[in-house]
């Protein structure tokens, strides 16, 4: 007889099939990630946050990371990314985003980048929201001030 959680999260199916299914860089990324001591907590890959399911979400200091494939370099993907990003800059989390490509020839800048974000983060103590997405708009490597493509 199997148990069932106490308490289930609708998006947790969704985070398990997307972190069986990680892209290339996804995986690389999380290899690396996972070997670096971080202050309060550490980052989970495929972490829901509101409706949404974040590449790599560190709760405690309320950074997102996110790799783009070509598909998030088109119109289409550049809205969509704009509206998760104003969600969740709204819920105080840091959105950072790389290009796969980046992962694979410079792993080591990536990290440092993510590194030095970490150290310029306070923590804090509230958890994620589960509210529902508010619309946002803008276009182009830079949606606001808290979220940066490199």
């Amino acid at each position: 007889m199997t148990r069932e959680p106490a308490r289930s999260d609708p998006r947790t199916p969704r985070a398990r099939a997307l972190r069986r299914d990680a892209t290339p860089a996804e995986r690389r990324l999380w290899n690396a990630l996972r070997l670096i001591e971080l202050p309060q907590g550490h980052f989970r890959r495929q972490a829901p946050v509101g409706p949404y399911v974040a590449d790599f979400a560190h709760h405690g200091l309320r950074i997102v990371v996110e790799l783009d494939g070509d598909q998030h370099g088109r119109l289409e993907g550049l809205r969509r990314d704009a509206r998760r990003t104003a969600y969740l800059a709204q819920e105080g989390y840091r959105v950072v985003r790389f290009w796969n490509h980046e992962v694979a020839e410079n792993l080591d800048g990536v990290i440092e980048t993510i590194i030095a974000i970490v150290a310029d983060r306070p923590p804090t103590r509230t958890l994620p929201t589960t509210r529902s997405a508010r619309g946002g708009r803008g276009i182009g490597d830079v949606c606001n001030d808290q979220t940066k493509r490199i």
